[in-house]
């Protein structure tokens, strides 16, 4: 028999919520923060740990976490958050990282992925051999992907206009991905068109 994985989760939420005209990680969502209900699920699916990345008003989302979860969250700074991509706040997060066997990436503003999505992904996971595995929904890939600790050192190293997707491509045969039956992994909160309707469909889902 297998040892669980140890496995820790990666959460971003360094931008500045420009499109949403509101700063998307205090905005309110089932009586707790916006953060906070994607913090709570990755926890839910089988983090031990999580890392989140803040930049804009990194100081308001401190107090937060460090209130509701203690040293459970670690908080690390992009402090060129305004003008760095989403790879660079992973680069950061990835170094603050405590060791495990593979983590959640998932962007804050994605607040209603279902634990059993989570739990899928880790069901998935090899017993030997590095893997990143995707959830999909209806054959698309989306997020948080199940990405194996040994990437660390080449995502840390990655430099690319395309991201990480870029690297993704370059090792299509680690990549694995499982279907799930949860909107929950393409909603993302990016206007108050999407907020509004994730409150309507989700504010009294647990």
């Amino acid at each position: 028999m297998h040892e669980a994985p140890t496995v820790c989760g990666l959460i971003l939420a360094a931008g500045l919520s420009s499109r949403m005209g509101e700063f998307k990680p205090l905005m309110p969502l089932r009586g707790k923060t916006l953060i906070e209900n994607t913090v709570d699920s990755v926890f839910s699916g089988g983090a031990q740990s999580v890392v989140v990345v803040t930049g804009y008003r990194g100081a308001e989302v401190d107090a937060v976490l460090h209130w509701r979860y203690g040293t459970r969250v670690i908080s690390v700074r992009n402090p060129d958050f305004a003008n760095t991509d989403m790879l660079h706040s992973i680069q950061i997060g990835c170094r603050a990282m405590p060791e495990c066997d593979a983590f959640f990436l998932l962007p804050g503003d994605m607040p209603v992925v279902r634990r059993s999505t989570f739990r899928k992904l880790l069901s998935a996971r090899p017993a030997n051999g590095v893997s990143v595995i995707f959830p999909t929904l209806n054959g698309a890939r989306k997020h948080p992907p199940l990405v194996d600790a040994q990437m660390i050192p080449e995502i840390l190293a990655f430099q690319s206009d395309g991201g990480l997707r870029q690297l993704w491509q370059r090792h299509e045969n680690l990549i694995q991905t499982v279907s799930v039956d949860d909107e929950g992994v393409w909603i993302d909160l990016d206007t108050q068109q999407d907020y509004q309707s994730c409150k309507q469909g989700y504010e009294f889902v647990k």
